[in-house]
């Protein structure tokens, strides 16, 4: 293909309805068909990035292989495409008002007075096409944040009708999610929020070319017919989303939907194959159809919020259909969590991870929940702070140093078992100055870590400022907490695991990250292997 052509998704009526997994689907069917395709998200809030945000307030904070923070959107994007994302797949207003700051800085408008149109959607439309213009991309999706007539959605709204005036016929289209509510004293679903939507989409000079319907109900061919007339859309253009027991039955549904057929045609290309999605369905089977069931304990203390830990979820969905097993993951708040609520809250469990976070807040219910898997040979998982935490309960608990703690918690600690990085230890600025993205390790040979990944070099991804203090590596290895992965350039303990345990391990890293439903990650595999072997015990 000799030009990249572009797909924008938008929203109306209401937030979170979905659209990363419609663009994800979409791009799957795509890709499914031979295209090789991206997604990229544009988000409208000022931040620079989400690595300065609270988990309640946005979800998880995703990382890329080249230390990107970034939308928890770029999760789905990978674990359904198995293509790495990067920088460039997410952009924010901050990080365009910051770009454009700089510019003006440095003299490059020459003068000029620096307005929203042309430079902070020039800005943007530049941005847009970074991907497309790589030559590695046939089809580029752009994810549009926001609600349509949001005010901070503006500077988006009027970058894509720009653009895809700009890339000409068949070069760009717009696909507008919606949603249709169904209303119980009425008995019907109402088209009229959708129409509102679509005419204030209209308003900006963008005319939708494909509208996808997010519902409860079953749309009929009247009511698909009164949409697409007075949404001046194709009535084969609207595109009904019903809701799915599980996000991985999208595809399937906008496959039956035709959405890929009529994106493609919109796009003037060849639809060339039908999907080959065998490996897809052959992974929703087993989702579907488990042979075991176990229960895993997250622990963690931003449990109130599904979001705040969506990659380890997926995660133990894509382990889950490896092992033909469904995981119920119980969430336990770790601040409610001590030595005396330990065994009722945990007892029964067939694993528990101990989940990433940072600050102070929870972590002595994180050491107690360690302690109980060890003392109690249940399977035990940490991640990042996970990791840490069972450092730290080692040192108190086996060492006996009473006091040891990590210094992010206890500065004046007699035991600094997990210490600031000396790099970081003068530094002002939070954002994007932990240690991101992907680091190599290499893995001890006959340790549970070669087992699981079977082999002795490893790349994973970090978000961290904290680390296992060296100091401590021979004290705590002669006494059974074995580093079994270490970084081979900074030394840096990455991995630590028990060998006398059944499966006990911790990684500084972000496993979680790297699953997808072609590859689920080797560690959740093997832990939920663990999980199911100690319930058959």
């Amino acid at each position: 293909m000799s030009q990249t052509k572009y797909i924008f998704v938008t929203g109306g009526v209401t937030s979170s309805l979905g659209k990363g997994i419609i663009a994800a689907s979409l791009a799957k069917l795509l890709q499914a068909r031979g295209y090789r395709t991206t997604i990229q998200k544009f988000d409208p809030y000022i931040n620079v990035d989400p690595g300065t945000l609270n988990p309640y307030e946005h979800g998880e904070c995703y990382v890329t292989d080249d230390g990107a923070e970034t939308d928890l959107d770029l999760g789905h994007y990978e674990r359904f495409l198995n293509v790495p994302t990067s920088q460039a797949n997410n952009v924010t207003t901050g990080r365009v008002y910051l770009s454009v700051i700089e510019k003006e800085r440095r003299g490059e408008f020459l003068g000029k007075t620096v307005q929203v149109v042309p430079h902070i959607t020039n800005e943007i439309k530049e941005r847009m096409q970074l991907l497309g213009k790589s030559g590695d991309y046939d089809i580029v999706i752009t994810e549009i944040g926001g609600t349509v007539g949001d005010i901070e959605s503006l500077p988006y709204i009027e970058s894509v009708r720009q653009l895809v005036w700009e890339l000409g016929e068949s070069n760009g289209i717009v696909v507008h999610l919606t949603l249709v509510p169904y209303l119980a004293a009425a008995g019907e679903l109402k088209t009229k929020p959708t129409q509102h939507s679509v005419k204030t989409l209209m308003e900006s000079g963008i005319k939708a070319d494909i509208l996808v319907c997010r519902t409860e109900h079953e749309i009929s061919q009247e009511l698909r017919q009164k949409l697409a007339l007075f949404c001046n859309v194709k009535k084969e253009a609207v595109i009904q989303s019903i809701d799915a027991s599980t996000i991985y039955e999208v595809p399937n549904l906008m496959l039956e939907e035709g959405l890929d057929r009529v994106a493609l045609s919109k796009l003037n290309l060849p639809e060339r194959n039908t999907p080959d999605l065998n490996n897809w369905n052959e992974f929703l089977y087993r989702i579907k159809n488990p042979k075991h069931t176990v229960n895993i304990g997250l622990v963690g203390k931003y449990v109130e919020l599904q979001d705040s830990y969506k990659s380890i979820l997926e995660a133990f969905i894509h382990a889950g259909a490896a092992n033909e097993t469904k995981v119920n993951v119980i969430t336990i708040h770790s601040e409610h969590l001590d030595a005396n609520s330990a065994e009722s809250q945990l007892k029964g469990l067939d694993g528990i991870l101990v989940a990433p976070g940072f600050g102070e807040r929870g972590i002595e219910g994180k050491i107690e929940t360690v302690r109980y898997a060890r003392e109690n040979n249940i399977p035990f998982f940490g991640i990042c702070l996970g990791m840490q935490m069972a450092v730290i309960e080692y040192s108190r608990n086996i060492l006996g140093y009473a006091d040891a703690n990590s210094t992010e918690m206890n500065e004046n600690t007699s035991h600094p078992v997990i210490n600031l990085m000396e790099e970081q230890k003068n530094i002002e600025n939070k954002g994007g100055t932990m240690r991101l993205g992907a680091w190599k390790c290499s893995i001890a040979a006959n340790t549970l870590a070669q087992k699981i990944y079977g082999k002795t070099e490893i790349m994973e991804r970090h978000r961290h400022r904290y680390e296992f203090n060296g100091d401590y590596l021979i004290e705590l290895e002669k006494a059974g907490l074995v580093a079994s992965g270490v970084n081979p350039d900074t030394k840096l303990v990455e991995i630590v695991e028990i060998p006398t345990h059944p499966f006990f391990i911790g990684v500084q890293y972000h496993p979680e990250y790297k699953s997808t439903v072609a590859n689920p990650h080797p560690i959740f595999v093997s832990f939920v292997a663990a999980a199911v072997q100690h319930k058959n015990k």
